[in-house]
């Protein structure tokens, strides 16, 4: 059985509905503030779900449309991937080496120009090193990259399969 271009393109989007869902679950229900590197993990998530959602609304009949849009879902996913793995390696590093907290979020939009923001906030501050949530053991950025890291495999097999 073979799912069918639209259906596997719900699910992609169901599964990012579901990761935004539990992400503002932990922010507006328990209480946990996301750091600067959570909101951009939430950026390639979101867009996955929308390039997903269109993707299923348009439902391509093309293999190159098809294509194109598998292809800029898995470029958005792996995006949160690689700012998880970055916030991973953030949190393991030895106290003495985390970088030292700057500024909120907020304020750099604000103040700085947008590519000064992601530089600032992809080197990371001390509160991306803080690991105030776990499960078995692990941090949510550990969890986070596991479900990227699935939602990106999904993608690219929606990219790379072959198509009737």
């Amino acid at each position: 059985m073979q799912l069918s271009y639209r259906l596997f393109s719900g699910l992609l989007f169901i599964a990012s509905v579901i990761g935004m869902s539990f992400a503002l679950y932990l922010e507006h229900v328990q209480g946990l503030e996301p750091c600067p590197l959570c909101v951009f993990q939430r950026i390639g998530l979101i867009g996955l779900g929308l390039i997903s959602l269109i993707a299923l609304l348009h439902n391509p009949a093309s293999k190159g449309m098809k294509r194109f849009y598998a292809l800029f879902g898995s470029l958005s996913i792996l995006w949160s991937a690689g700012v998880a793995a970055r916030h991973i390696w953030l949190q393991n590093l030895p106290p003495d080496q985390v970088p030292s907290c700057g500024p909120g979020l907020d304020y750099w939009m604000d103040t700085l120009p947008l590519k000064s923001v992601f530089e600032q906030v992809l080197t990371g501050s001390g509160e991306c090193a803080l690991v105030d949530w776990t499960f078995l053991g692990q941090s949510l950025p550990v969890w986070s990259f596991v479900f990227f890291a699935v939602l990106t495999l999904l993608s690219l097999w929606q990219l790379f399969r072959k198509y009737p």
